[in-house]
């Protein structure tokens, strides 16, 4: 056993343990064919966000742009406001996050929960209000530290350098597809950088909402796919090297996230279950020697509130013939 360092940071035990996520085969045996999806669900406040919260105020801290009374601010539907407020409270800053109004109760709690101040907000369906309103408040006092999710480079580094090199070295061969639906764009663009660059021909797939395809130039609607699609095509996005997009419904990546839970055990979210569709459907266009990568992007228990609750006991249970062998 190693010894302990003379020094340890509080922080130290929970930002040990984000980054590094099993790479897990899914074996659908209806349609014939396996995907490989990456279980971010595992970083310890649930969801790939811990990544960007680590990455960010660890090179904030490095480089002195956090004081001793500074205040992390962000605007975030959820999952990112969480894990600031993990990472926060074991950095010993305070955390103020900004939240649509309508997010879900669960989010909100597990907030302040973590000892992060929580400002709702009616956006009116437009997400950018949060964000300008962040902007005011950092312009209007210099304690608050803005961690620009959706524009700061670091977004991209961190999945390029981190999360896609860790997919490359899972999966051991070629990679034919890589899926992910976008909020902030760093997750698809620093994946997609990585993996085209060690395996050029691999396709880098954008999954959106059917309701809501702005990549494919449709008018923005309501979906209930969380975390994704936030109402405008995010700054980082345009660095991400997209070959194509996917339309999921919201209906249907409902049901794909009740059969993970139901037939694979994995207790993930809508936006998980909206990849895993979008991956199996490509894999069954491409057959079953495709090499389809996705990601499961956070934990159920912040959907209890809604619908991928409230509905799902009306989604058959998966058939005895579908079960993992």
């Amino acid at each position: 056993m190693k010894p302990f360092p003379a020094k340890l940071h509080p922080s130290d035990a929970v930002l040990s343990l984000i980054g590094n996520t099993p790479l897990v085969p899914l074996r659908f045996e209806p349609e014939g064919v396996t995907i490989f999806a990456k279980c971010e669900f595992l970083n310890p406040s649930g969801s790939i966000k811990d990544r960007l919260a680590k990455t960010v105020l660890v090179d904030a801290r490095q480089r002195g742009l956090l004081k001793p009374d500074s205040i992390i601010l962000e605007c975030t539907s959820g999952n990112t406001g969480i894990a600031l407020s993990m990472v926060g409270a074991a950095m010993g800053y305070r955390v103020t996050i900004l939240m649509s109004a309508g997010a879900s109760e669960e989010r909100r709690m597990l907030i302040r929960q973590l000892g992060g101040e929580l400002v709702l907000f009616d956006s009116g369906g437009r997400y950018q209000t949060g964000i300008e309103m962040s902007r005011q408040m950092a312009a209007e006092d210099s304690r608050y530290f803005l961690t620009r999710q959706f524009e700061n480079p670091l977004n991209i580094e961190d999945h390029e350098f981190g999360t896609g090199l860790e997919i490359i070295q899972q999966m051991e061969g070629p990679i034919d597809v890589f899926v992910t639906g976008f909020g902030t764009g760093g997750t698809l663009a620093g994946c997609g950088k990585a993996i085209k660059h060690r395996w050029p021909a691999a396709r880098i797939i954008a999954m959106e909402p059917a309701e809501h395809a702005l990549l494919a130039g449709e008018a923005p609607c309501c979906h209930f796919i969380e975390g994704v699609a936030d109402g405008f095509i995010p700054p980082l996005l345009k660095d991400a090297p997209i070959d194509d997009h996917v339309k999921v419904r919201s209906i249907d990546a409902q049901t794909m996230a009740v059969r993970l839970q139901r037939q694979f055990g994995l207790l993930v979210g809508t936006s998980s279950g909206a990849n895993v569709a979008a991956a199996l459907s490509l894999a069954k266009d491409l057959g079953p020697a495709a090499r389809v990568v996705t990601l499961l992007c956070d934990r159920a228990e912040r959907y209890f509130s809604t619908r991928l609750f409230s509905q799902s006991a009306t989604i058959p249970q998966p058939q005895l013939e579908c079960l993992v062998k």
